[in-house]
């Protein structure tokens, strides 16, 4: 779904501030309420915004070790690894791929110690072969969307002026 300036503009003030109303929103962006809300609703409807969640920190809930597992799985059994992966509560997403491996899960553990009877839940599951660990030593680009977003309006504003 192509994005315009003003659905840009709405989704970088949400990012921004997760508990604005529709009502503050329409005022600050000089549109009407019923048009903020109108589009809040095509935009959740598309599944361009998928959520309002409250964004949390891992490490502050006491797991600031961060890994990723490259899985290879035994063929025909990704479903039931996914639905082992889905019991695992440190395993926060998972991703098939392509490549040398078939899944790349991100981990959260404890310590590193703790990373270990993480991996161990993990790959104590028939289907999965082999699992290759790397642990992340920091995070100097956060999963960020807002470029994303700013990036899209602005081509469909360009596309639009053509």
């Amino acid at each position: 779904m192509a994005i315009d300036h003003l659905d840009g503009q709405i989704i970088v003030l949400l990012a921004r501030e997760p508990r604005i109303g529709v009502l503050e929103m329409s005022r600050r962006l000089g549109v009407a309420r019923g048009t903020v809300q109108a589009r809040l609703d095509r935009l959740q409807s598309n599944g361009v915004i998928r959520g309002f969640g409250p964004e949390v920190d891992p490490a502050a809930l006491g797991y600031p070790v961060t890994a990723f597992a490259t899985l290879q799985i035994r063929q025909g059994q990704g479903a039931d690894v996914r639905a082992h992966l889905a019991t695992v509560p440190e395993v926060l997403e998972l991703h098939t791929t392509t490549g040398s491996g078939d899944m790349l899960c991100r981990l959260v553990a404890r310590s590193n110690a703790d990373l270990q009877r993480v991996i161990d839940l993990v790959v104590g599951f028939d289907g999965i072969v082999r699992a290759s660990t790397a642990i992340v030593m920091e995070n100097p680009v956060p999963l960020r969307i807002i470029p994303l977003v700013e990036q899209a309006s602005q081509q469909e504003a360009a596309r639009e002026r053509t």
